[in-house]
């Protein structure tokens, strides 16, 4: 089951970001190419998704929509990462005051809503991709700092870490060479996760609107075909199966690796 978890999980996450790469020469038409005269086509030979309401190629547009999606994810997550990893082996390394300070800050973010400032955040700087990327970066590290820092906690105390501190190594060495790599594979496993969570976001602020405008997306598809749920379903279950899938294959390779990366897990269950 572990090794299913995985194999599905890096297969998905490899195609989604294969097809958002080679989105021009995969789609089969231009996804703002409009033919009103055939808008709300059925799925058909030339049109395997069908059309929607403006005549656009739904296939198309569905490989573009993993270009926003993969950026998102992929960008959300470097970025959180980074201030997390820096925010979480400064405050686990030095401890006393800079650890107080720094946890009392993350405390004070966590206490907002991490969608609901999205949205704000979103509606006042405007609706583009870049803002998307900081809305949910904003408070997307804090999970990282907290990760981090306990796991620094506990590898400071360990005999190498003190050899070199004896041998007089600089801290920055000694968290750079020694701490954070030794800390990264559940760093790892977090960033997972963590795509899997900002594709989900920027699909929910593409639905309510907040979505860069002019470029095909998931959650915009999706709020489009609410309209036609009726007499044309196809608009909003390529788009959600999308959405599900991506989702599901990031958070199985996420929970895959947790676990190929603790063994210990896997043996108390036995």
């Amino acid at each position: 089951m572990r090794n299913f978890r995985i194999i599905f999980g890096a297969t998905v996450a490899v195609l989604v970001i294969a097809v958002a790469v080679f989105a021009p020469y995969i789609a089969p038409h231009d996804p703002d190419e409009q033919n009103l005269c055939e808008g709300l086509s059925l799925p058909r030979s030339g049109h395997l998704l069908g059309q929607d309401k403006l005549g656009r190629d739904q296939l198309s547009r569905l490989v573009y929509g993993a270009r926003v999606s993969v950026i998102v994810g992929l960008s959300t997550v470097f970025i959180s990462a980074t201030i997390g990893i820096f925010v979480g082996a400064l405050a686990g390394f030095f401890r006393g005051v800079m650890d107080q300070v720094l946890m009392r800050i993350v405390d004070i973010l966590m206490a907002f809503p991490g969608i609901l400032l999205a949205i704000a955040l979103t509606a006042v700087l405007g609706p583009s991709l870049r803002n998307i990327i900081l809305a949910l970066s904003i408070l997307g590290w804090i999970g990282y700092s907290r990760l981090v820092r306990g796991q620094v906690l506990v590898e400071r105390e360990k005999e190498y870490v003190q050899a070199a501190m004896a041998l007089g190594a600089k801290s920055g060495r000694i968290i750079w060479r020694h701490l954070l790599i030794n800390t990264s594979g559940p760093v790892i496993v977090q960033a997972t996760f963590g795509i899997a969570l900002a594709i989900l976001a920027e699909a929910s602020l593409s639905f309510l609107g907040l979505g860069a405008p002019g470029i095909p997306s998931w959650g915009a598809m999706l709020n489009e075909g609410t309209s036609f749920l009726f007499t044309a379903p196809f608009l909003s279950i390529f788009p959600g199966l999308a959405i599900m899938v991506t989702v599901l294959g990031f958070n199985f390779l996420g929970d895959g690796l947790r676990r190929l990366l603790s063994p210990k897990e896997d043996v108390s269950r036995i």
